[in-house]
């Protein structure tokens, strides 16, 4: 489900970037570009996914220390219904508490560091998006920004962004949360709050409406879905879009 995540989180990314200040095509894509990586890194808790293996052992003794965190808290925390379990994927980093916590970090981080602290979080970013959907995006990404460096100022309009990317940051794990609760195990994104007995209750919709990932809802419907969003949300996309298909007005004759 890892480019499904991206692409949603590309989408939820584009989607913010007009509220928190991003109103330029460069702010806004390095914006939507943090929030499509950070979409995937809540699977960060599972040693085999590609946010676990994106730098080798950095990020393989991240995924460790996270998962061996998730099951402690999981073992002092779980209610009188949770289940038998582990505690370890789709635990502690499947939460809005996690999401908040790490944009909240992400904040302190980037308005000690400036934009250099900025530019780091926006290509790791990049990394973890190249990571699910192909090298391509580290291609682009390098095009774009050699365009931004010959058409703006580029750190000028990523220290605009100082601070603002720890809300790509929350805003992408939060998307992953959401996509994982539309499938069949769910996901206990409400984590503390107790429902029916358990503080770790996955929360999803009724039977009819989740899918399995991988299948055939996933790669048919939602996949392509977002792929024709991902395009429409780029600033500037739908209005070009719109005045293609505008009829010209026939002028009346003098």
């Amino acid at each position: 489900m890892g480019r499904t995540h991206a692409l949603t989180g590309w989408c939820a990314g584009l989607a913010l970037a007009p509220f928190i200040g991003a109103g330029t095509v460069h702010q806004a894509i390095a914006f939507a570009a943090t929030t499509a990586g950070f979409a995937l890194l809540p699977d960060l808790d599972h040693p085999g996914a590609g946010a676990s293996r994106l730098l080798g052992p950095v990020t393989g003794a991240l995924s460790w220390l996270l998962t061996h965190a998730s099951a402690a808290l999981y073992a002092v925390t779980k209610g009188p219904r949770d289940e038998r379990r582990r505690g370890t994927h789709r635990h502690l980093s499947h939460t809005i508490l996690f999401a908040v916590g790490l944009g909240m970090l992400t904040v302190a981080g980037t308005r000690a560091g400036g934009w250099y602290a900025v530019a780091g979080v926006v290509a790791f970013g990049i990394l973890l998006a190249t990571s699910a959907l192909g090298d391509w995006v580290l291609i682009v990404a390098v095009g774009g920004g050699a365009w931004w460096a010959a058409t703006a100022n580029g750190a000028g309009e990523l220290q605009q962004l100082t601070g603002w990317v720890g809300i790509a940051v929350a805003a992408g794990c939060v998307t992953h949360c959401l996509g994982d609760a539309l499938t069949e195990a769910g996901c206990p994104f409400l984590f503390p709050v107790m429902i029916a007995g358990e503080t770790w209750y996955e929360i999803r919709p009724p039977s009819f409406l989740r899918f399995r990932t991988g299948k055939k809802a996933e790669t048919l419907l939602v996949f392509p879905v977002f792929t024709v969003l991902a395009v429409v949300l780029v600033p500037g996309v739908w209005p070009a879009i719109t005045h293609l298909f505008q009829h010209p007005q026939v002028q009346a004759g003098g």
